[in-house]
């Protein structure tokens, strides 16, 4: 199986083609960035699928992180997938980034139970936390820092994500200490690829996985005796 997996959830713009038969990934290039996504996503997943030697009819699937994250971030990349999907007419997954960052390291810390986090602003983080084999303890949600780590009651964990050092710096002295930090700012994208190969379409749709509204709301509209009075 050939897979198009592309991130642009957070702090990275990155893409990569995995071949499932080879165990390998075929091409892949990731930069650190803020914003600019949109306009450095698809240069990049040109120069990936020609460093791969592939046309985009070659693909069986494409794979795409859908958040938490960026709400512009994940827009950019969503409609990436979609577009190229419905062009190539190959399906679109979609994976959570929370999903992502554990996969990365799930098992390294033997049996210790992996947190995902991810920096929700305003003292808030978005968490996930799996089991040391990746079955889920406690699902995706969103939650004051102090509350996610209240919630984890299954021993030393191994921390992952943008937000893993923020929990990290919080953590209650008298506790179990975490085993591992890892503060990376974003998805590994061969991870992401190989969590889309697993992936369902029929359950994994290439859409916004939210779990807060935007910080950012439109004006609110004055009555229409208002806007009468001034026009």
């Amino acid at each position: 199986m050939l897979i198009l997996a592309i991130d642009t959830a957070l702090e990275a713009c990155a893409a990569a083609v995995l071949d499932t038969d080879a165990g390998q990934l075929l091409a892949q290039e990731s930069l650190l960035m803020k914003r600019g996504h949109a306009e450095a996503l698809m240069p990049m997943i040109a120069r990936v699928m020609q460093s791969a030697d592939l046309a985009f009819t070659s693909l069986d699937r494409l794979a795409v992180t859908v958040g938490p994250g960026s709400f512009t971030g994940l827009r950019v990349g969503i409609s990436a997938a979609r577009g190229l999907a419905l062009a190539a007419k190959r399906p679109a997954v979609g994976l959570t980034t929370l999903s992502a960052y554990a996969a990365t390291v799930v098992g390294q810390s033997g049996t210790a139970p992996v947190i995902s986090a991810i920096d929700a602003r305003h003292d808030h983080v978005y968490f996930q936390i799996v089991a040391g084999d990746g079955s889920q303890l406690v699902r995706p949600s969103v939650a004051p820092i102090d509350a996610a780590i209240a919630a984890s009651q299954f021993g030393a964990p191994h921390l992952v994500g943008n937000a893993a050092r923020i929990l990290a710096d919080r953590w209650p002295k008298d506790g179990p200490q975490p085993v591992a930090i890892d503060a990376q700012p974003a998805p590994d994208i061969g991870w992401v690829a190989w969590l889309g190969a697993a992936a369902n379409p029929e359950t994994t749709p290439a859409r916004p996985f939210y779990l807060k509204a935007p910080d950012a709301k439109p004006a609110a509209q004055p009555p229409l005796a208002a806007q009468a009075a001034t026009s």
